[in-house]
């Protein structure tokens, strides 16, 4: 999640105090060794058969051990196919050699760097354990001698529920998500419907609030392509809104955000940072579903840790009128607007919690989702709707909703103008990161979806393309554009200062360095001069967005550095893509 980097420093975990763990342990946590993992060859065995050869270990603290989330590829079988345990094999192998760095995800702030978690990372894999699910869990389906359906089954709930324990002891939180098909609905399982799994949410929750040292998660999307997730892709993504089989089971995962929350809150209480103890606790409500807190004077002093003074003149990471505006609390920042709180400070020191620096009050409430009276106050109480960040963005690209777009229109906010020096219209912020409502109102409002390409030269297409994994309505965001006529051919053209300093300097940087060991900002920088839609989603492995684009008259094409789809797509071990242009006459 980021927003414990300052806390891991690249230690080691397994040497840190003894933790007092928040969850219960009703059976044995067992692991396999990495280096026997590395050993194994096809479709996975399960629990019952590596017990008998004595691959399984029960934990014991001080192990090293990488916990794997993932979805089940089949109703019987996690992997009927192997598919996964081979990704995760050569990731792991990746991770050893060298070969493999995990990235930043391109939507995090260029200020963010993880590169002291890279050594920390390739001991844990050197010396580690492995927890999936499938070797550690007695399974229900077993039917070989000497197994106990009974006792099986009653083994294997105890082990279901202590998986939040198995998280908390884990080092390390790996997301399996190769773009593979499901076994037998033949639906696309990937980094989006992981996402959208009620138990994988839970796991990745239990992870993120825990209090280890690393609480990073790393995403594998492919063989080649691992990053650090982008950290609202799990704060827009509450615990207890998750898709369940059993329908019972969204009440018992709530309460483990509950309590798992709470103990971080009083955790950073104590022990701090103060900043993320702030954020957390302004979030609170948000992350659980709930309406927001509002609190009386006296209370917010109190657990924000301010005095009166303080909360009026405090210019820190998370200032007071910041953590008001976090909270929903419309009441509490028109009480600090009043005693002269400076409302329009821009935001610093909260890139890794995706927050980026320069950012205003107003930006921030529609980043976060804020409701339409919070907008509106701010507005009221003059947070300027028009100014711009750094890169050109007003707040018309910041809104998440319809209400803010009718909110920013009272104040005569521009929906239409590019803002440079990167030139991206609200409409194509919006495409990457909004929702599908926002998109539908801005077209509503006759917002251009094929807009003359300036700065960066992205379109609003593009953007929702690039953007797309992790987002539930993403593909929709992709048809709604296309049906609106935009142009899924029109190749990306910079202009200006910016054609200099993204483009030629990247394109220098990978010379220097080689594009395997470049970020995938400096790679995507590099090849951004004519590349179109169907490139980037041949790049990301969205077989679904590459189908909808042909279906909508896409056209394989090179872009300037003479790259095609089907080399992106295998640069980036995106293999699954391939058969869709390989389809296609000559």
């Amino acid at each position: 999640m980021g927003a414990c980097a300052s806390q891991c420093e690249g230690e080691d975990a397994s040497a840190a105090a003894p933790v007092k763990h928040l969850h219960q342990c009703l059976f044995p946590m067992y692991v396999v060794k990495v280096s026997d993992f590395l050993e194994m060859k096809g479709v996975p065995e399960p629990h019952h058969i590596l017990l008998q050869k004595g691959l399984l270990h029960q934990w014991a603290p001080g192990m090293r051990v990488i916990f794997v989330s993932h979805q089940w590829l089949g109703s019987a079988h996690p992997d009927p196919q192997g598919r996964h345990a081979a990704a995760l094999r050569s990731t792991l192998q990746g991770m050893l050699d060298g070969t493999l760095q995990v990235e930043m995800d391109v939507a995090y702030g260029l200020d963010v760097n993880f590169g002291d978690f890279v050594e920390y990372i390739r001991q844990n894999v050197l010396s580690g354990y492995i927890f999936l699910d499938w070797f550690a869990i007695p399974q229900i389906t077993a039917r070989t001698g000497g197994v106990n359906e009974e006792s099986t089954k009653s083994d294997a709930a105890l082990a279901v529920q202590s998986i939040p324990f198995y998280v908390e002891t884990s080092n390390i939180f790996l997301a399996l998500v190769p773009e593979l098909k499901h076994h037998d609905t033949r639906k696309c399982c990937n980094y989006t419907s992981w996402l959208s799994r009620g138990w994988c949410r839970a796991e990745l929750w239990c992870h993120l609030l825990s209090d280890k040292p690393f609480t990073q998660v790393i995403v594998v999307y492919s063989t080649k392509e691992s990053q650090f997730m982008f950290p609202r892709d799990w704060q827009e993504n509450a615990i207890d809104e998750g898709d369940f089989t059993v329908e019972s089971d969204r009440h018992v995962v709530k309460k483990l955000g509950e309590v798992a929350l709470e103990h971080k809150i009083q955790n950073l209480s104590s022990a701090g940072p103060l900043n993320l103890y702030r954020f957390f606790l302004a979030r609170r409500s948000k992350m659980l579903g709930e309406a927001p807190m509002t609190w009386d004077v006296e209370s917010f002093l109190r657990h924000f840790k301010f005095d009166l003074d303080s909360a009026i003149s405090d210019k820190s990471s998370m200032s007071a009128v910041l953590c008001a505006t976090l909270a929903g609390d419309v009441a509490m920042v028109q009480f600090l607007a009043n005693k002269k709180a400076d409302l329009n400070v821009s935001l610093h020191g909260l890139e890794p919690l995706g927050y980026c620096d320069g950012w205003n009050l107003l930006m921030v409430a529609l980043e976060s989702r804020q409701s339409p009276e919070m907008i509106r106050a701010l507005l009221s109480l003059g947070v300027g709707a028009d100014s711009a960040t750094f890169e050109g963005a007003t707040a018309s690209c910041f809104v998440k909703s319809p209400e803010h777009i009718d909110e920013l229109l009272q104040k005569k906010a521009d929906f239409h103008k590019a803002g440079l020096p990167l030139g991206f219209v609200p409409l194509a912020k919006a495409a990457g990161k909004a929702n599908l409502e926002t998109v539908s109102k801005l077209l509503t409002l006759r917002c251009d979806p094929n807009p003359p390409l300036v700065g960066l030269g992205v379109t609003p297409l593009m953007s929702a393309v690039t953007l797309s994994r992790g987002n539930r309505k993403g593909l929709e965001m992709v048809r709604t554009l296309l049906k609106a006529r935009a142009n899924p051919n029109v190749p990306s053209r910079q202009t200006g200062i910016i054609y200099l300093i993204v483009v030629v300097a990247g394109r220098a940087k990978v010379a220097l360095l080689g594009r395997e060991f470049c970020a995938p900002q400096t790679r995507s920088s590099a090849t951004l001069p004519g590349s179109t839609p169907l490139l980037a989603a041949a790049a990301i492995g969205s077989e679904e967005v590459v189908e909808l684009l042909l279906s909508y008259g896409a056209t394989p094409q090179a872009n300037d550095r003479g790259e095609t789809c089907e080399f992106l797509a295998e640069a980036n071990g995106h293999y699954n893509v391939l058969p869709c242009f390989q389809t296609l006459s000559v």
